[in-house]
């Protein structure tokens, strides 16, 4: 199992604004590097990292040519492109994310976060399908189309659909399990959380198929469409 998430590339003469301080006092395993080659060599000798972030702010040249050659081994692996103040960015340096000097520490860790896999130990994650649920991130990944951020009601709805799958649920019972209420006199604030679902998770929000509607009863999850379509609306 790879221990070392991130590999840090910058300069020798980065001095007290290298980039290794704030990771090491955010927890994170990482290996720092001055140079391109030795980059090359670490990745050589211990595999592909995680994450790479490559800080040319200390270093002679640009990084574009060391990044592009970088992002040929490491595969799908993200990499951050740091760069010196007034420095135009470089999209041929093919990295994931972009940054100017100077920036906060707490910009580069929200890069970092959002970048690196998360850790399964310390990660509640349901899967159905396509669809990955982060439960401490509050995100939710949907094939291809990236990871989205969830308000805790969000998550809480989309929970409580994927763990019953090909089940209608009705009002009463999502507003009791979400909002702790039985109430059910005004179920806007439920249609407008399940319309936000829907535009985290259909491809078309419009003319859902994973969260449908199904009439006078409430809503089913149905990744493998099971229920007949004459009982379904579309809404």
């Amino acid at each position: 199992m790879q221990e070392t998430a991130i590999l840090l590339v910058e300069g020798k003469q980065a001095g007290t604004a290298s980039l290794a301080f704030a990771l090491e006092k955010a927890g994170y395993q990482f290996r720092a590097v001055n140079t391109g080659s030795s980059a090359f060599q670490w990745i050589e000798e211990h595999g592909i990292p995680n994450l790479v972030i490559f800080d040319s702010s200390a270093m002679r040249s640009s990084g574009t040519r060391t990044c592009r050659r970088l992002r040929r081994i490491v595969n799908d692996s993200p990499i951050i492109h740091c760069r010196a103040a007034g420095v135009p960015e470089d999209g041929q340096a093919e990295a994931d994310i972009y940054l100017e000097h100077p920036f906060t520490a707490r910009k580069l860790l929200n890069r970092v976060r959002a970048l690196l896999p998360a850790d399964a130990k310390k990660e509640e994650i349901i899967r159905c399908g396509h669809l990955t649920i982060y439960c401490s991130k509050r995100s939710v990944e949907v094939g291809s189309r990236g990871e989205q951020r969830l308000t805790p009601k969000l998550l809480q709805l989309l929970v409580e659909f994927i763990r019953h799958p090909e089940v209608v649920i009705d009002r009463r019972q999502l507003m009791q399990n979400v909002w702790k209420t039985d109430y059910i006199g005004d179920t806007r604030t439920l249609d407008v959380h399940i319309r936000w679902v829907r535009e985290c998770i259909e491809e078309d929000p419009a003319k859902p198929k994973l969260l449908r509607t199904v009439r006078g009863k409430g809503y089913i999850f149905r990744p493998s469409l099971l229920i007949p379509d004459d009982e379904v609306v579309e809404s």
